[in-house]
């Protein structure tokens, strides 16, 4: 889901890459997206585009927590909240044959089938486990930040795990680091940090927790997980960050307008600025953390 996430390619899928075949575990998940009007939705191009850059910027992070966390041959894996194919294929790499790869989403459009990996619309704060105990790694990248029960949430892809079973919650903390240019003292720079506040605003409207990624340490010992541990990642500048911006301002336009929160001419000057190269963009942090179920004590469901 979102904003700041195999290839590590700038590739953009291809618009309407939805999925052959989907399994359905709910036909709530989706309705309740749109009741909330998730701001970052996966129905529109910049989707694709958005997925093909955090890819760029956040997969190599995340295939190294796999490897820290010792994924191999055989493994079961649940990607919750996929959004884009390359982690799901990332797993299947490394679990081979032998293993399983489930990807996930309340809206599945940019996940294909027959990749090696099981495709399934499911919503983790409503659903739920798709299996109780199964799994050696649990998955979840960008996902809880935007999701209004996250202790429901957490406790599903919890309750999902084998006894001594892994979960990764990757997510970001926009409160931590708030700006889109670090050195605000042009023009320009300025206008795009107001811009990044305006998008902020537009998040914190619809649910979303900009503090959240702090505390996932805490939440996760919460949860009755142990070997609990945590690391950032914090990209400046570069293509990717100046792609995934344009792509992210040009999904949120309409928000921003109706909102009153930015006009065209705002917008307009922010998207030349990019292309030309003006702007050291960066993110908010990524905080990933992870810990294991323990073997033989019960765990918090919430």
């Amino acid at each position: 889901m979102e904003h700041v996430v195999m290839t590590s390619s700038a590739h953009v899928p291809h618009v309407g890459g939805q999925a052959d075949q989907i399994v359905e575990t709910s036909a709530l998940g989706g309705q309740a997206v749109a009741a909330r009007g998730y701001l970052l939705d996966n129905a529109r191009a910049e989707a694709g585009e958005r997925f093909a850059w955090l890819a760029e910027l956040f997969d190599p992070v995340t295939r190294g927590h796999f490897d820290r966390l010792g994924v191999t041959a055989g493994w079961r894996c649940w990607e919750v909240g996929a959004g884009g194919p390359g982690i799901p294929q990332a797993l299947v790499s490394v679990v081979g044959p032998s293993g399983y790869v489930l990807a996930t989403d309340i809206d599945p459009s940019w996940l294909t089938t027959g990749e090696g990996y099981e495709v399934r619309r499911h919503d983790v704060a409503a659903d739920a486990p798709p299996e109780l105990g199964t799994f050696d790694l649990v998955h979840a990248r960008l996902v809880l930040v935007h999701v209004p029960d996250r202790d429901r949430a957490l406790a599903t892809m919890v309750a999902a795990l084998r006894p001594g079973g892994w979960l990764l919650v990757e997510d970001a903390d926009t409160a931590l680091q708030p700006l889109a240019c670090l050195d605000g003292s042009g023009p320009s720079q300025r206008r795009a940090n107001r811009l990044r506040d305006a998008v902020r605003e537009l998040l914190a409207r619809r649910g979303a927790d900009l503090r959240y990624g702090r505390t996932l340490p805490h939440a996760l010992r919460e949860a009755g997980l142990v070997d609990v541990a945590a690391s950032g990642a914090f990209p400046i500048g570069g293509l990717a960050c100046d792609r995934l911006e344009a792509a992210t301002i040009r999904h949120v336009r309409g928000e921003l307008l109706a909102a009153g929160l930015a006009d065209d001419a705002e917008i307009d000057a922010h998207l030349a600025a990019i292309e030309a190269g003006e702007l050291d963009l960066t993110l908010a942090p990524l905080i990933s953390a992870w810990g294991r179920r323990p073997a033989e004590h019960s765990l918090s469901h919430g």
